[in-house]
């Protein structure tokens, strides 16, 4: 299948990077300057706190997400990408991943998802970048990484690929696990809104940081969504 140049559209915190189908390039536009400090979370939120999120993940564990689709595990190999990893485990011992929209699905791509659909909980995510790890693994079928807007810019997006994308390598884009189940549910996730706006008819992913879920159920209604992630014990 021939694919037409692809742009990662990252606004906001994830202004998606600009790949070329040779991934001969990385480019960034800045966020918006606020004049204001973002709100803290409430409640059980508040434990949705970066600073908090430093634990160092297990060498290997597993994840089950529950989606709209169905069940999917993901197996996490730290020694691939243990920055990665680590901020992997974190959100999900965390609790972020709950009601968290697949927002921007190409097919035959990518499955992209990880922004909260609390906006006070995205604020407080915005500058939680961690570093770039060293690309060990390929963006095969299947396997995860993080979405970022340039070097060391990951912070709670990801995406897993549908095809061989091993071109997403040379641009940093670090595999830190795959899906071991399930995969038939992630090839079953709406892909009817195709690339996100500006370019696309798909969702603003400005506006999903600033409205979150209200914006996407509104205006998105046939999206699917990560309901739950636990770690396997």
């Amino acid at each position: 299948m021939r694919y037409q140049t692809l742009r990662f559209v990252f606004l906001g915190l994830f202004l998606l990077a600009s790949v070329s189908g040779t991934a001969s390039g990385l480019n960034q536009a800045k966020p918006q300057e606020k004049s204001m400090q973002p709100k803290q979370p409430s409640g059980t939120l508040a434990a949705l706190d970066p600073a908090k999120a430093t634990a160092q993940a297990p060498e290997t564990f597993r994840v089950n997400l529950d989606t709209t689709k169905g069940p999917v595990v993901i197996e996490v190999i730290r020694a691939w990408a243990p920055k990665g990893a680590d901020r992997f485990y974190n959100l999900v011992k965390a609790g972020f991943f709950t009601d968290v929209a697949v927002f921007r699905v190409i097919e035959g791509f990518m499955a992209q998802f990880g922004i909260h659909g609390n906006p006070s909980v995205s604020a407080v995510w915005r500058d939680a970048k961690i570093q770039d790890d060293p690309v060990k693994q390929s963006n095969l079928r299947g396997f995860i990484s993080f979405a970022m807007a340039g070097p060391n810019t990951r912070t709670t997006q990801f995406f897993i690929n549908y095809g061989n994308n091993a071109r997403l390598d040379s641009s940093g884009f670090s595999p830190f696990g795959r899906v071991i189940q399930g995969m038939e549910n992630i090839d079953l996730l709406h892909s009817g809104y195709g690339e996100g706006a500006p370019r696309g008819r798909g969702p603003d992913q400005g506006r999903v940081q600033t409205e979150g879920n209200a914006y996407l159920k509104k205006d998105f209604p046939n999206l699917d969504y990560i309901k739950s992630a636990t770690i396997v014990e």
